[in-house]
């Protein structure tokens, strides 16, 4: 059974940096994209930031130049750099794997942004 394990929220100060990163485990093929999305309070969840297997990535408006997304396939591994947090950025942190049309999701991270 594959699971994703996440790692890496917490509580920061705004302006300050944090590294996400989620591991899969078990017995899983090819991984195809790599994603994180996040959760606000009372808010749908979004993606955030997206890695297909050739290394392109694409993030949503509202991170670009702050986060960057980054895999270790031979790890099966995927992170996020986070930078320049600021207090909107608050929310629960979910990683995504799609290996072969089969999606996997983390259990979520929190990361909270003070002001």
């Amino acid at each position: 059974q594959v699971q994703l394990v996440e790692s890496g929220g917490g509580l920061v100060q705004n302006g300050g940096s944090l590294r996400l990163s989620c591991a899969a485990s078990g017995r899983i093929r090819t991984i195809n994209s790599m994603a994180w999305y996040r959760q606000a309070p009372g808010k749908q969840r979004e993606l955030v930031a997206v890695v297909t297997s050739g290394s392109a990535t694409n993030y949503v408006d509202s991170v670009k130049g702050r986060f960057t997304i980054s895999r270790d396939n031979a790890k099966n591994t995927v992170y996020l750099q986070m930078n320049s947090l600021k207090p909107e950025d608050t929310g629960v942190y979910y990683c995504y794997m799609n290996s072969i049309g089969t999606s996997y999701w983390g259990q979520g991270t929190q990361v909270t942004v003070s002001s």
